[in-house]
């Protein structure tokens, strides 16, 4: 066995054993003295060999880091097989409120219950809770309120390396579509989806809580 399949069988090993993404940082930390892996590199040569050899999984880059996913062709035998139990599940408010945080971030709750026209203070709360949102500092307005913005946790669950790859609002149904099994309390997410706002784009016109 070759330096190169070595170092990526090791990055495979711990990409099955991590339950979270495995960053360059960390990786370095487990290695031996003068033992250098380059995980971006070993990525490319195992997701090489993955398609070659036809695999349902792949290596997919997520929160700053690398995780092992299964291929979405699969997802449905995987929503039945794992029949949803033990996942997080959110009302329709609560991914309405996740939605207008992650792009309007850092959002105070004020902002927020005008754009949705309730008061989220519930669901907030629900969304700090499950570390899918944080605080990130204080607003300038009057009375200071919190600001709000989406977590690792966030970018873990969807998918996402980082925030600059969150789609265009008019892809957001697709998204909560391919989560709503996580996510939503219903299956079917309304096409309305949510009316937040964007800027210069004038192509876009747990069962639930009781405080969700």
């Amino acid at each position: 066995m070759d330096m190169t399949e070595l170092n990526a069988r090791i990055v495979e090993a711990l990409l099955i054993a991590s339950e979270t993404p495995v960053t360059q940082s960390r990786l370095n930390e487990c290695l031996d003295d003068g033992h250098q892996i380059d995980l971006a590199e070993a990525v490319d040569y195992l997701n090489t060999l993955y398609e070659e050899h036809g695999h349902s999984f792949l290596i997919k880059g997520v929160a700053g880091g690398y995780q092992l996913v299964t291929k979405k062709d699969y997802e449905g035998y995987i929503r039945r097989f794992l029949n949803r139990s033990g996942r997080i599940r959110l009302s329709y408010a609560a991914l309405e409120t996740l939605a207008i945080v992650a792009y309007k971030q850092p959002v105070s709750r004020p902002d927020i219950d005008a754009i949705r026209g309730v008061n989220s203070e519930g669901v907030i709360s629900t969304l700090l809770e499950r570390d899918l949102i944080a605080v990130q500092g204080r607003s300038d307005a009057p009375g200071r309120p919190l600001l709000y913005g989406v977590t690792q946790e966030f970018l873990r669950y969807f998918g996402l390396n980082s925030t600059s790859d969150l789609p265009r609002l008019k892809e957001l149904k697709e998204i909560l579509h391919a989560h709503s099994g996580d996510y939503a309390y219903r299956e079917d997410v309304p096409d309305e989806m949510i009316n937040v706002p964007e800027e210069n784009d004038s192509d876009d016109g747990e069962e639930s809580d009781p405080d969700t």
